[in-house]
C-alpha cells in the first residue's frame, strides 16, 4: 500500500510503495497522419519520376512539409522506401477485399489483376533500393505471402460461383503476371500487360454452352 508523507510545507507527497497507472500510449494527431500519408504520396510520385535516389529534402518539399517532419515518420532513406513498397502490397492486398465485396467473381479477379500493374510500376522503380537493404529479403517474402494469399482467395470464389475454370492455378497467374511486366518494359508497357490481362481473363473464364 503506498504512504502518504505531508513535506514541509504541508503538501501530500506520494511514497516510494505507491503504484504508478501505466502511461497510455497516445494516438498519432489527426495531422500527423495526413502529413505522412502527403509524404508518401509524395515519394511513390517522385521516385516514379525521378528514381528512388532523390533526395529526401526534395520529397519533403513535394508534400508541402519541412525536413524534420520527414525525419520524424521516416528517420532513414531506407525507411520511406520500404514504407512505400509496403503499402503498395498493402493497398493492392485490400483491394482484394473491396472488390471481392463489390463485383461478382471474375469482374473482381480481372479488375484485381489489372490492379497488379501499378503494383509492379512503383515496384519496378525502388526494387534495387530494397534489395541494397538490410532486411530487403523479408520484405519481399512477407509481401509476396499477401498478395499470393489475395490471389488464392480471388480464384478460389471465382471456381465455387462457377465463373473461372477449374483447373485454374493461383500460382500459374502470379507467373503470367510476373512474366507480362518483365519482359515488357519499353514504353507504354503498362497497357501493353493490361491488354494481356484481358486475354489471359478471357481464356479463364468458364463458357456455359447451350445444349
Amino acid at each position: 500500500m503506498g504512504v502518504r508523507v505531508k513535506g514541509q510545507e504541508g503538501r501530500t507527497h506520494i511514497g516510494r510503495g505507491q503504484e504508478r497507472r501505466p502511461e497510455r500510449s497516445r494516438k498519432p494527431r489527426a495531422d500527423a497522419l495526413r502529413n505522412r500519408e502527403r509524404l508518401l504520396e509524395a515519394a511513390k510520385a517522385s521516385f516514379a519520376k525521378a528514381g528512388a535516389d532523390l533526395s529526401l529534402d526534395e520529397i519533403a518539399r513535394r508534400a508541402g512539409v519541412g525536413i524534420g517532419t520527414l525525419y520524424r515518420h521516416f528517420p532513414t532513406r531506407d525507411a520511406i522506401v520500404e514504407t512505400v513498397y509496403r503499402r503498395e502490397v498493402e493497398q493492392l492486398a485490400d483491394a482484394a477485399n473491396r472488390l471481392t465485396a463489390t463485383l461478382p467473381p471474375a469482374e473482381a479477379l480481372h479488375a484485381w489483376m489489372r490492379l497488379f500493374v501499378d503494383y509492379i510500376a512503383t515496384k519496378r522503380v525502388i526494387a534495387p533500393a530494397i534489395k541494397a537493404m538490410v532486411g530487403g529479403a523479408e520484405v519481399y517474402a512477407s509481401s509476396g505471402a499477401r498478395i499470393s494469399e489475395a490471389m488464392a482467395a480471388m480464384v478460389a470464389r471465382g471456381k465455387i460461383a462457377g465463373e473461372i475454370r477449374d483447373d485454374a492455378d493461383p500460382a500459374d497467374l502470379l507467373r503470367a503476371l510476373a512474366g507480362f511486366t518483365h519482359f515488357n518494359a519499353g514504353p507504354g508497357w503498362e497497357a501493353s500487360v493490361r491488354r494481356l490481362i484481358d486475354i489471359l481473363m478471357d481464356g479463364l473464364r468458364l463458357r456455359h454452352h447451350a445444349t
